[in-house]
């Protein structure tokens, strides 16, 4: 088996990097548990009950699969062989994060869709995952067999059912999808780009596949009946017309990377290191992306990507671009499943594993040659940390492991964000939801082996300004420098648009970038005048001519980086705000113009405005979706309203009834518990990240007092004349 992943690794043409993608219990795990077992990997008698990709503990506790997981295999299709790199994907949104990386990754995706709860919210966010990264989808509509024994549809109700599934997901493609490729990439029943079965039941058809074979609806419906679908799996086995149907209609690595390229890697394309890319030039300049950070407790970190050109070896020395460091490659390999298995040598358009890259994190770009290359585009994660613990050490002597654990966290999952707060010395671990932390703190404890104590979890909340204010002058402690500052509300499309990462964060003095920003929405003077982008916020230098600013200007852009770190209501971080210099007095000798004095006045000034303008606190929401039997609809919609929650649609499909609904996070904790009680365990749903919205203000103050007595702050609210000296 390995010889041959080994020579067919090199056949480009011959490649399929692929990975299934659905909303959580569709069925992914399953069908891929019959891919592998067409492979020869697992026994086929345990394909679909074994969830072979499914290895870790908590995954088998859980029943859900929380990592993404690697396999590669081969297939045999016209007397051809072919290599498919499969990565499983979560379906649960706390996960989420795990999808997009491995989006970067591939070329192709398996959407399942369950054909009872058919399209879901999930089903929704992985296709626009899929679309962005450029990924070419085909459709799996799975579990067919309970369409015939539990809801006991005749087959022109079957096909009414799966064409509404496909109609829905070729709208989620029009939407989504790049321009060039919308009319080709949408699935198509006919042509066989739609597959329907049982991942359980091991098998599956598409319409061409029914012509040759000659099995009819009437046939798969008998099976389903009479519980003969061992007969039905052995004329039509799963992994036979699944890969068929991948190998036939997704993208090989050359045709992939000529699409793909262009969008996620914005260095010169007419270089040979682009030439490379576009081509997946094995003889080229090595470069590829780390989509995953592991840790073996034998081998370190290990980071899974895609090479997109050139070739790894082990022992070979290449550069980490995001750090300008080089490094060597101890081992190169490929996943199977829980194993690892060394290859001398990994060409490009391949998934791969390497160990001895100790600095890389996900996201980054490795790259051979003389120098670094530019880096591919940020992986754009969907949703944002909201929920945060508070850790402490169960005994003392452990602090330092915990410190190192954390920060090897941070590296395996850069979705998650890890703090020490400096009010109360706790080491602060955000992620998605309560079930993303609870598998976080788990694995700190078992995998790591750090007992460790934890608050009640935390919602973060964000900080920003209702209205104008300025110009307000900040006074420096010693009197001898004074800054006027104003603030106003950034615009929309300009948060947004740095937000997406089509403006970069970081400092702009000397950069020329002011087109960027007018196309986003700034005005040209402003646009001209940007010197810093953080956190959604946007500094402006106005001033004209001001003796010795040049000299403090690095301060000041501190300052302001300080304030929209931690506002002046609760020290929580600031969004979607416009902070303008508008004129400085700075004292001539440089003693009296230090970092002790310029910091302080402009950001007191900073503070000062933003109570002026009205600080607003926005708290997280979630979109909620609940599916439910009619008659606990009541029970359903009263538990959301209940949570501040608004209902926003009802639609009823079958007997079901779908509830969209948004409420906000520090509503939501144990909403799992109270939902099953009150629809008597009927109830599925599932959430997905809604943004940040202004706390309703009969609320604002008694949220502030919470967030400062949590922190450690005077429980007063601040005022103006707290910052104006």
């Amino acid at each position: 088996m390995m010889n041959k992943i080994g020579e067919l690794m090199r056949q480009r043409e011959q490649i399929r990097n692929i990975g299934t993608v659905a909303h959580i219990d569709h069925g992914k795990t399953t069908l891929s548990d019959n891919l592998i077992a067409g492979a020869g990997m697992i026994s086929s008698e345990l394909a679909g009950s074994q969830l072979w990709l499914d290895f870790d503990e908590q995954e088998q506790a859980r029943g859900i699969t929380i990592d993404a997981a690697n396999v590669s295999m081969v297939h045999d299709l016209e007397e051809k062989e072919y290599l498919i790199n499969l990565i499983d994907t979560p379906g649960h949104v706390d996960f989420g994060g795990d999808v997009t990386r491995a989006m970067r990754a591939i070329d192709g995706a398996i959407v399942v869709v369950c054909a009872v709860e058919g399209v879901m919210p999930q089903t929704e966010t992985v296709i626009r995952q899929a679309m962005k990264e450029r990924v070419k989808p085909i459709l799996f509509i799975n579990k067919v067999d309970r369409m015939v024994k539990e809801l006991k549809l005749d087959p022109q109700e079957m096909q009414s059912r799966f064409i509404k599934i496909i109609t829905k997901v070729n709208k989620l493609i029009s939407q989504f999808a790049p321009e060039e490729v919308r009319s080709d990439w949408r699935v198509n029943v006919n042509d066989g780009t739609v597959c329907f079965g049982s991942a359980t039941g091991n098998w599956a058809i598409s319409v061409p596949y029914m012509e040759r074979s000659g099995i009819s609806f009437s046939d798969i419906i008998e099976a389903c009946q009479n519980d003969s679908q061992k007969e039905l799996a052995s004329k039509a086995p799963l992994h036979v017309v699944l890969l068929n149907t991948v190998v036939r209609f997704l993208p090989n690595p050359l045709t992939a990377q000529k699409l793909r390229i262009p969008h996620i890697w914005k260095g010169d394309a007419e270089s040979k290191v682009g030439q490379g890319m576009v081509d997946c030039d094995a003889d080229a300049t090595m470069a590829m992306v780390v989509t995953r950070i592991l840790v073996d407790r034998h081998a370190g970190e290990v980071a899974v990507g895609r090479i997109f050109s050139g070739s790894v070896k082990q022992g070979q020395e290449i550069w980490i671009c995001g750090i300008n460091q080089k490094s060597r490659i101890q081992q190169a390999a490929v996943y199977m499943g829980p194993e690892r298995v060394n290859m001398p040598s990994i060409p490009a358009g391949n998934i791969l594993a390497l160990t001895g890259v100790k600095d890389a994190i996900a996201g980054e770009t490795l790259c051979g040659g003389e120098k670094a290359i530019t880096p591919f585009e940020a992986i754009k994660h969907h949703s944002e940390p909201v929920v945060t613990v508070a850790l402490e050490a169960h005994n003392t002597q452990d602090l330092p492991k915990l410190i190192e654990v954390l920060r090897q966290m941070a590296k395996e999952y850069p979705e998650i964000l890890v703090e020490i707060s400096e009010e109360t010395g706790e080491h602060l671990l955000s992620g998605q939801g309560e079930l993303h932390l609870e598998v976080l703190i788990h694995r700190i404890r078992t995998d790591k082996g750090v007992d460790v104590d934890t608050s009640e979890p935390i919602v973060i909340y964000r900080e920003t300004i209702g209205g104008k204010a300025g110009p307000i002058e900040g006074r420096s402690p010693n009197k001898h420098n004074r800054f006027e500052i104003v603030v106003e509300q950034l615009e929309d499309s300009v948060y947004q648009a740095i937000k997406n990462g089509d403006l970069a964060q970081g400092r702009y003095r000397g950069r020329t970038s002011a087109p960027d920003f007018q196309e986003a929405g700034l005005v040209k003077e402003e646009a001209r005048k940007v010197v810093d982008v953080c956190g959604g916020n946007v500094l402006l230098d106005m001033t004209r001519g001001i003796t010795y600013l040049p000299e403090v200007i690095e301060l000041v852009i501190q300052a302001f980086e300080e304030a929209v770190e931690g506002g002046p209501m609760s020290r929580e971080k600031v969004i979607r705000m416009k902070v303008k210099l508008m004129d400085a007095k700075i004292h001539e000798d440089p003693v009296h113009r230090g970092p002790a004095q310029v910091i302080p006045a402009v950001r007191s000034a900073i503070f000062a405005c933003m109570l002026t303008a009205g600080s607003v606190m926005l708290e997280p929401k979630q979109l909620v979706f609940i599916n439910v039997p009619q008659e606990f609809m009541g029970q359903a919609t009263k538990e959301i309203q209940t949570r501040r929650g608004q209902v926003r649609d009802i639609r009823q499909e079958d007997s079901q009834i779908m509830i969209e609904s948004k409420a906000p996070v520090a509503e939501l904790f144990g909403f799992s518990g109270a939902i099953r009680s009150a629809t008597e365990g009927r109830a599925l749903w599932t959430t997905e990240f809604a943004g940040f919205e202004p706390v309703p203000k009969d609320l604002q103050d008694e949220v502030v007092r919470g967030v400062r007595v949590r922190k450690g702050l005077k429980p007063k609210l601040p005022t103006v004349s707290d910052f104006l000296s």
